[in-house]
């Protein structure tokens, strides 16, 4: 099952998507036009999730949330609920002071599982129940509902994220919110910017402020943070698109190729040459 919303005025979607056998995404190829955040529920046994080129488990009653830049599969797509939007329809970004999530939940870096207890899955069976009856229902308030509903999935959301992976947080907390704006300022500037320094100055903070930050919500310093960033976007390129080393160099905010070669493998102990024909190998061998 396959149910969709389409804003023509602002080119708002909203998808559901319910025991589809091909349910995957490749941002850099087929699907780099469709911005589609995604939220994706593992309602049946455990299985395993490709993303961008990186198998985990995904446990039963798990929900993971995924970046619109991320690419992924699932062993068993069938036995997912996922929901997916644009940023025309709901903008997390300029509704952040509603959701809180950007730069926690959607993060590029930092990938979430999140597991639901038996109370929360039921409360989210009945939010699923009725986002389907939104969809088979069109009307004048049809988007104004579905958008106050995938409000509230998002919240439930994060809420079970923050309990989880920063228990000690509390609501309001402000260098919560310097934590998320780090990760998104790194997400909208790591292909030019890549010194803790530059982030810093932009929050009004000092680098040392920041570390005792990031030591409070997470076990990555800064600079691991925008490191893990580049190398994320350095094997999506070498896996998912046939650029040359040197363009991805530049790409990536480096001068030199030697000098991103030898970042790369500082980190990966593989070259980007190395890295790009293992997953060759890999793709061929399955």
């Amino acid at each position: 099952m396959k149910l969709t919303l389409t804003d023509q005025k602002t080119g708002g979607d909203l998808l559901l998507l319910k025991e589809e056998q091909n349910f995957d995404r490749f941002f850099y190829s087929r699907d780099k036009d469709k911005k589609y955040y995604t939220i994706a529920w593992n309602n049946g046994a455990k299985q395993t999730v490709n993303i961008d080129g990186v198998w985990h488990d995904f446990m039963p009653h798990t929900i993971i949330p995924l970046f619109f830049n991320q690419s992924f599969n699932f062993e068993k797509p069938a036995e997912i609920i996922a929901w997916q939007f644009n940023r025309e329809f709901y903008c997390v970004v300029d509704h952040d002071a509603e959701v809180s999530c950007i730069g926690f939940l959607f993060a590029t870096v930092n990938q979430l599982f999140i597991s639901l207890d038996d109370p929360t899955q039921h409360k989210l069976k009945v939010l699923l129940d009725t986002f389907i009856e939104e969809l088979k229902t069109p009307d004048s308030i049809q988007s104004d509902m579905l958008m106050m509903l995938l409000k509230r999935l998002i919240i439930t959301i994060t809420q079970l994220a923050q309990k989880k992976y920063i228990p000690e947080s509390q609501p309001g907390d402000r260098r919560l919110d310097v934590f998320r704006k780090f990760n998104l300022l790194v997400e909208k500037n790591f292909h030019r910017e890549h010194a803790v320094t530059y982030y810093a100055g932009l929050l009004n903070k000092s680098p040392k402020t920041l570390s005792n930050i990031f030591a409070l919500y997470n076990e990555k310093t800064p600079q691991q943070i925008i490191s893990e960033r580049i190398i994320i976007e350095a094997k999506r390129l070498l896996n998912y698109t046939s650029k040359p080393v040197k363009q991805i160099t530049y790409e990536l905010g480096f001068e030199e190729p030697a000098y991103f070669c030898s970042f790369f493998k500082k980190r990966t102990s593989m070259s980007p040459i190395e890295f790009r024909n293992q997953m060759v190998t890999v793709a061929i061998g399955k």
